[in-house]
């Protein structure tokens, strides 16, 4: 039954009423000072949209693709670790909402499931991977066999973890999610302390390895763009991290333009960082990413309603991208106008 939700915000409500502090908390909050975390709210909050009207909108289409597989609309669930505190079944639920609403799941690499249990919860090809590499290359090199085996079409490296960011919400309370999450049915990778070590050869290491296309998550800087491409990297994804790793770094939104313009085609661009509405992936859409993916609007759907809490969040965040498409007078995200965006103060 499809929970009766009838805006974001009370799915938020709801998922705060619910959960113990600690894991709203973890689910909540940022690294530190919580500045980057605040940046990439004000960040979306200073871009305005042209309100173009007379236009016939009622053909939108929000069909896109991304590394060549069609997606029904330009939105994706980010990867996210620790969803067993939110609900008992944690990532196949996640996978489960994702079908329903139709929309890419890239399943984090800390999931507390079976790779293959997830990619049977969300059958056809809205799956991809993310990557932590928390082992050596031998550990990974079978992690990444399985994931081939289970159908997921890319594998994404995230590449800002090399050291874990200090939340200070958890610190406080003296509360190590780690522990937590060990009621999870699948144990993490043998050396989270691997992803200290990684460089520009791993990269290379890792497109030899997989036969599937590779991106790199947590990228924040033209250069790190540019020498992506350079190594085959064939998405971009740029991200902070939600402003849960290196604080006082820029937002996501406001790093995004030169690094689509550096990239220049070359590779597909998501991007992440506090996105929670439709007009909020309206912006992202405009300033050039191909997909922008959610956290924290579909984690509070999980913790809320379990998958039918997912799917209506992911519902409610496609019916504002239509309705902000059109009383912006768009008819199609891939054709959007790079100044429908623009600054105020």
């Amino acid at each position: 039954m499809t929970p009766r939700f009838p805006t974001l915000p009370d799915i938020r409500r709801a998922a705060r009423e619910q959960l113990p502090r600690e894991v709203w908390n973890f689910g909540d909050g940022g690294a530190e000072t919580e500045t980057t975390l605040r940046r990439n709210r004000r960040g979306l909050g200073r871009l305005a949209i042209r309100q173009h009207v007379l236009a016939d909108v009622r053909e939108i289409d929000l069909s896109t693709t991304l590394l060549g597989t069609r997606l029904e609309w330009p939105v994706a669930i980010a990867p996210m670790g620790g969803l067993v505190l939110f609900h008992p079944e944690g990532d196949v639920e996640m996978a489960r909402g994702a079908a329903l609403a139709g929309t890419l799941q890239f399943l984090s690499g800390a999931a507390g499931w079976p790779v293959e249990d997830v990619a049977a919860a969300n059958p056809g090809p809205n799956k991809m991977f993310q990557l932590y590499h928390h082992g050596d290359r031998g550990w990974v090199a079978d992690l990444l066999a399985r994931v081939e085996a289970s159908g997921y079409g890319s594998v994404v490296l995230t590449a800002d973890v090399a050291l874990y960011g200090r939340r200070e919400r958890d610190i406080a309370a003296d509360w190590n999610p780690r522990d937590a999450m060990s009621i999870a049915p699948a144990p993490r990778g043998p050396d989270p302390s691997y992803q200290a070590r990684l460089t520009w050869d791993d990269v290379d290491w890792l497109r030899k390895t997989t036969k599937l296309p590779i991106g790199l998550k947590g990228i924040m800087t033209v250069r790190d763009a540019r020498r992506a491409v350079e190594h085959g990297v064939r998405l971009v994804w740029v991200s902070n991290h939600g402003g849960r790793q290196l604080d006082s770094t820029q937002a996501s939104i406001d790093a995004l333009p030169p690094i689509v313009d550096a990239v220049g085609g070359a590779a597909d661009i998501v991007v992440d960082g506090g996105f929670c509405r439709g007009t909020d992936i309206l912006k992202g859409l405009a300033r050039g990413a191909t997909v922008v993916a959610v956290g924290r609007t579909v984690l509070w759907g999980l913790a809320a309603a379990g998958a039918p809490g997912v799917a209506r969040a992911l519902n409610l965040l496609r019916e504002e991208l239509w309705t902000a498409m059109g009383l912006s007078g768009q008819t199609s995200v891939t054709k959007l106008p790079r100044d429908l965006i623009f600054r105020v103060d």
